[in-house]
């Protein structure tokens, strides 16, 4: 058995200022944009949620571990210890075991010292199991992935047929006059926001609010964390915006995150030009992994353009402390006839309503 380091211990950290944090995330490969101090205080400044981050450090000062961890009081969800909220994944990255159990330990204990609140990590994978009794892990969704060459010129989109008929799709884009090119401009984005209202409306899903993506695009795009691509075409010297998504990147992945677009332009396939590039590029720029996103349980028309675009489907997993008496679900893939009803009304509201209940939705829930 390992000796335990008794000179060990957890602080709470402000990545912001102290450096360390950052510093400690060039060390480990498996960190993510959802690790880094910037997209931390857009989390902050855009969702208004309390950071409590934590560090584990040695004698010395020197940091072996940090949770990313912030502090929410939903109306229908209650008090949560969340690593992290509005984000995919999160949770602890340590230099060895014993660091992350004490990174955990050290949450579980503030939501047991609060009553009637629970600590909740998103993760990659299970690697958390048997860190701490009564901490439950269970699987949520899968991801879709596609491990990247290192070299675009050894870019294969699954089989050859597949391979061949996705370059066919590529290519009658641009037959079309349909270009892709990175947004540069805020007034890029809004337009881009109104096309991604429309789409949340038709999906029935919350939108985001606008102030969310505006701080994102201030703190993340100067440093290159952020990437809007949008497929335009022009016709008579006129172009119109088809289609738009949203990239988050860092370390060795690139976060294919938020997406809209005309429905009814689907047959000049932008979003097929869109993706073709963004993969392309994040290849070129020396990048291992690109996530295509989750998928909720049912949804095999998601599930199905994921995995043609070369994503291999991968366990998200939600740890939670203590257990729930139910674990959560999701409203969005029951099957219950009152959810459809519900679902159908969203896609009839006026987009400046959808607008305004995406922001209560995003703060109550």
């Amino acid at each position: 058995m390992a000796e335990v380091d008794a000179s060990l211990r957890i602080v709470e950290i402000d990545p912001q200022t102290d450096r360390r944090w950052e510093a400690f995330l060039t060390k480990l490969p498996d960190s993510l944009i959802y690790h880094h101090p910037v997209w931390l205080q857009v989390l902050e400044e855009g969702c208004g949620f309390q950071p409590v981050h934590l560090a584990c450090e040695d004698a010395h000062g020197q940091v072996r571990g940090i949770l990313p961890l912030f502090y929410a009081r939903g109306f229908f969800t209650g008090r949560r210890y969340l690593s992290l909220p509005r984000t995919p994944v999160g949770g602890p990255l340590a230099q060895d075991k014993q660091a992350l159990a004490l990174l955990v330990r050290a949450a579980a204990e503030r939501a047991r010292n609060e009553k009637n609140t629970l600590f909740q990590v998103k993760m990659m994978s299970n690697a958390l199991d048997g860190l701490l009794e009564g901490f439950v892990g269970v699987p949520w969704r899968e991801t879709y992935v596609l491990k990247l060459p290192d070299s675009p010129d050894r870019l294969r989109i699954g089989n050859p047929r597949n391979h061949a008929r996705i370059k066919w799709a590529v290519n009658k884009a641009a037959k079309l006059g349909v270009e892709v090119h990175p947004a540069q401009t805020e007034t890029e984005l809004r337009d881009w926001y109104r096309l991604y209202l429309e789409t949340m409306r038709s999906i029935a899903v919350p939108p985001r609010p606008y102030q969310f993506f505006e701080v994102a695009w201030k703190r993340l795009h100067p440093l290159g964390f952020l990437r809007l691509l949008l497929a335009r075409q022009s016709v008579a010297g006129r172009s119109r915006l088809l289609a738009g998504s949203l990239f988050l990147m860092f370390g060795k992945t690139v976060f294919y995150a938020f997406s809209g677009w005309r429905r009814e332009e689907m047959s000049l396939r932008p979003n097929d030009g869109i993706q073709w590039r963004a993969i392309q590029d994040a290849c070129a720029q020396g990048f291992r992994y690109y996530d295509l996103g989750e998928v909720t349980k049912n949804n095999r028309g998601l599930a199905q353009f994921k995995s043609s675009w070369g994503g291999e489907p991968q366990w998200l997993y939600r740890y939670y402390y203590p257990s729930p008496r139910e674990l959560e679900t999701d409203i969005l893939v029951s099957e219950s006839r009152a959810h459809e009803i519900a679902r159908a009304a969203w896609r009839r509201l006026p987009l400046p309503l959808t607008r305004l209940l995406g922001q209560l939705a995003h703060y109550y829930f």
